[in-house]
């Protein structure tokens, strides 16, 4: 491996917008491309022509003749008063208790860190193909459990040394669509060469960063693994002339160590506190006792139209491991929002977080952003700071990009992601007991270790480009 820290590394990588595909707009063409060559025919169908899949006789629940992949079941949740939400609820959820690996492979190429991505479609996505990890599969998936092919790449990670590794982390999915969820995150480094195939492309993490403004390009998966990997205010020194706005170097100030340390205590007591204070209980239950839903030939709904919906899909991708299957999926009835607020405080930027309780949520909460919400999903009050995002001015965001979910499990689910700084009388104290103001640092400690951000907070730091505020 090189003798350069795994942080200078990283850092050179960002500040790299030319890689060996050539420039950001060569890697869009390119997926242009892949998305021109490969076929695709997703059809929805009713329930009973999905094939490998059955509702189960006696619970009703949805699921593979295999006893393997993923399952719809009920839930049953109940909670003691959280702020924004129901006592007492029952819903459809996605029970796959096995762990899946998201994982990158890295490698110096010409003196730069370089990242192997795969143009993968998924039968959810908006737009087909989008950029992912080199390994994106379930233990079900790589287990070949489907009697095809193993995922391309595999035996890296399989065989990988402790020095190569980078990051590995169980890290959490959407809780509020799966029932204690988690993937393996992993990064390892490689220094033989890997041969070429048309569907993967080699990238530099800048060129990744710039890759994140444009819509449904990079997917969930990508922004989940790429969260994990940070350096220093130290690494940046070299190239902090490259750092150009004041936004930019408060930024640079909130990763600084004395911006850790005490801090993150004072969270982790702020944390443990919510965590006694409310419970979080739930079971499964079959899903013909779930109340409130309607299981119908074609869908599994809510009769008010809230939510989301279960529905089922005839798939036939021809450059997947296996050609053709049939499978449900989660579609949402409206688009999402994830908005991150940001303020300077003493100088330093710092990020406004909630702690939020979701159903599938493994230890009661998990850090999210300041707004995660559905569009339509106010009736039971509207969520913190919503007004505030929905109002901001244009010079006070940094960007707003909308982002697919996991086009495996969800059909043409997108977020509006926004990350925004607040003015300067924005309130620094007034809020909800279940909000706080965090450094970068204190974030970037945190996904050192398991089940502290949530999904949708980890994708949008992710996005974050200090040389690009």
């Amino acid at each position: 491996m090189s003798n350069l820290s795994n942080n200078i590394k990283l850092v050179d990588s960002l500040t790299a917008r030319v890689g060996p595909a050539g420039e950001v707009q060569d890697i869009l063409d390119w997926l242009i491309e892949r998305n021109r060559q490969v076929r695709v025919d997703i059809d929805l169908v009713d329930f009973d022509r999905l094939s490998g899949w059955h509702f189960n006789s006696d619970s009703g629940d949805l699921e593979h003749v295999s006893g393997k992949f993923f399952g719809i079941r009920g839930v049953e949740i109940r909670t003691d008063g959280f702020p924004l939400l129901r006592e007492h609820w029952t819903q459809p959820i996605i029970d796959q208790p096995e762990v899946g690996i998201l994982g990158i492979i890295c490698r110096m190429i010409d003196g730069v860190l370089c990242f192997l991505m795969q143009a993968k479609i998924e039968p959810g996505n908006l737009n087909c193909v989008q950029l992912s990890p080199t390994l994106q599969a379930t233990r079900s998936n790589y287990m070949q459990v489907h009697k095809g092919k193993a995922p391309r790449c595999l035996e890296y990670f399989r065989n990988a040394g402790s020095h190569q590794i980078w990051l590995d982390q169980l890290q959490s999915e959407q809780g509020g669509r799966f029932l204690h969820k988690r993937n393996r995150n992993i990064v390892i480094e490689v220094e033989e060469e890997i041969a070429s195939h048309p569907d993967f492309v080699w990238v530099t993490l800048g060129q990744l960063k710039a890759l994140m403004r444009y819509d449904n390009v990079v997917n969930m998966d990508t922004r989940t693994v790429l969260s994990g990997l940070g350096w220093d205010d130290r690494d940046i020194l070299p190239v902090r002339d490259r750092i150009h706005t004041a936004r930019g170097h408060a930024m640079l100030r909130s990763l600084e160590k004395k911006n850790g340390g005490e801090a993150i205590n004072r969270t982790l007591f702020w944390l443990s506190e919510l965590k006694s204070r409310y419970s979080l209980n739930t079971r499964l239950i079959p899903l013909n006792q779930v109340k409130e839903w309607d299981i119908r030939a074609d869908e599994i709904v809510r009769p008010d139209g809230r939510f989301f919906r279960v529905i089922g899909a005839r798939v036939l991708i021809e450059n997947r491991e296996v050609a053709s299957w049939d499978q449900p999926l989660i579609q949402p009835m409206q688009d999402g929002l994830c908005a991150l607020i940001m303020k300077q405080i003493d100088g330093v930027m710092h990020f406004l977080v909630q702690a939020k309780l979701e159903c599938g949520n493994l230890d009661v909460v998990e850090l999210a952003p300041t707004v995660q919400c559905l569009t339509g999903s106010f009736r039971s009050g509207l969520p913190h700071f919503l007004d505030y995002v929905l109002n901001a001015r244009r010079e006070q965001i940094i960007f707003d990009i909308n982002q697919s979910e996991e086009g495996g499990r969800f059909y043409h689910e997108q977020n509006r992601n926004l990350l925004l700084e607040a003015e300067k009388d924005f309130p620094k104290n007034e809020i909800p007991d279940n909000f706080r103001w965090v450094a970068l640092r204190e974030l970037r400690e945190f996904l050192r270790f398991n089940n502290y951000l949530n999904i949708q907070l980890r994708s949008l730091l992710a996005a974050i480009d200090l040389f690009n505020l």
